[in-house]
């Protein structure tokens, strides 16, 4: 390496570069290789620990990955995912608003004058709003509950016909189809179900197998138009029933449960970027101060992720193997596409009125049910071997 760290410095700081230009090169880079018209779009926030006050955004504020208030900058990140892998594509620094309202600060950092005080959620839908429309082929948009609690981007992505499963807390005020115009919390909603109502289903592959739940949804009564509708979906831990979590639902009406619980098990995608990001790219790591310099080094990040992620995709096509056996070797804890798979159920799987999990030869872990008319639908809901 670099005997000083001059050179480096450089990019980061002195260079003439448009780190924007380059994340939208990013976008395009990773839409290129990843694109799939089940894909989806995963909003989230990752924390950078600091021990000064200097660098831009630095404030004691709540950190996801700490998991409690700490000294540390928050960026707000934007991943996609399809079933050949997934790719950090936007970023944005999350500026305080004692920040934005220091102007000594702001001009020691380098803070354009153009940016302002913007809230997470509203960061979020600026970045949502910006791969929609480089026509990003995206199936769902997934966030967790700090976005999808967010009303205004529920409405921006339903004025664009754009289908979501967003998290929400348990004291989410929401209005059913059986309630009227009476608001009801999530969590009382989830309490007044029957048994009945509750289905097992795999929210994706896990490292002990099929992370399966009890799934639940409720008809949501809001102002909707075919071909779209709006549910409360419940997911509901086997082993600790009192452990629920809540999403927020706009989908075509003919969307099943299955489907839904596959999709809401792929938020997970960007935590697996953050991973692979820190772990080997240095995500993590930046020591720059000023508002370019972060945006810099994430966008650098975002690039390098953004190509190991195609070059594994080359590697297994220079391997001669199929795009059927390609899918099967990803971690894809993707939509339940209802493709037929390379295997069918077995017979007693056949007969079964029930909903069961089967497994093929690939590794992939698909879910048959009995349509009652005699037939089996199959659908994928993971994919059992590893990336």
């Amino acid at each position: 390496g670099e005997a000083r760290p001059h050179r480096l410095q450089a990019v980061l700081g002195r260079g003439r570069w448009d780190a924007d230009a380059a994340r939208d090169l990013v976008r395009t880079y990773a839409a290129e290789a990843l694109a799939d018209p089940d894909a989806v779009l995963v909003v989230d926030e990752t924390g950078f620990p600091k021990k000064g006050a200097h660098s831009v955004g630095v404030a004691r504020q709540y950190s996801g990955t700490a998991g409690r208030i700490d000294n540390c900058q928050v960026g707000v990140f934007l991943a996609y995912a399809s079933r050949y892998g997934q790719a950090l594509i936007d970023r944005r620094l999350f500026l305080p608003e004692a920040w934005a309202a220091d102007q000594a600060r702001r001009a020691k950092a380098g803070v354009p004058e153009a940016v302002e005080f913007a809230t997470k959620p509203t960061i979020a839908r600026a970045l949502i709003a910006a791969a929609l429309d480089a026509g990003l082929p995206c199936a769902f948009v997934l966030a967790d509950a700090l976005y999808g609690s967010d009303k205004r981007l529920r409405m921006m992505l339903e004025a664009r016909a754009q289908p979501y499963v967003l998290a929400v807390r348990s004291n989410e005020r929401l209005m059913t189809v059986t309630d009227g115009f009476a608001t009801r919390d999530a969590s009382n909603i989830a309490d007044a179900l029957p048994a009945s109502a509750w289905h097992r289903y795999a929210a994706g592959e896990g490292a002990k197998g099929p992370r399966l739940y009890d799934w639940a949804r409720v008809r949501l009564l809001r102002l909707q138009t075919p071909p779209w509708d709006h549910w409360l979906l419940i997911r509901r831990s086997l082993r600790e029933p009192s452990e629920r979590a809540y999403y927020v639902v706009f989908a075509p009406m003919e969307t099943t449960l299955s489907e839904l619980a596959g999709v809401a098990g792929l938020r997970w995608t960007i935590e697996t970027c953050f991973g692979t990001a820190e772990g080997e790219l240095g995500l993590d790591h930046c020591e720059a101060r000023s508002w370019d310099g972060w945006h810099r080094h994430m966008t650098l990040c975002m690039a390098a992720l953004a190509l190991r992620t195609s070059r594994w995709l080359f590697a297994q096509l220079r391997q001669g193997r199929t795009l059927r056996e390609r899918h099967a070797t990803r971690r894809w804890r993707g939509r339940l596409s209802g493709r037929r798979p390379l295997g069918m159920a077995t017979r007693s799987q056949r007969k079964s009125p029930e909903s069961a999990m089967c497994s093929h030869p690939t590794g992939e872990v698909w879910l048959s049910r009995s349509s009652g008319t005699g037939s089996t639908v199959v659908r994928k809901c993971a994919t059992a071997s590893a990336m």
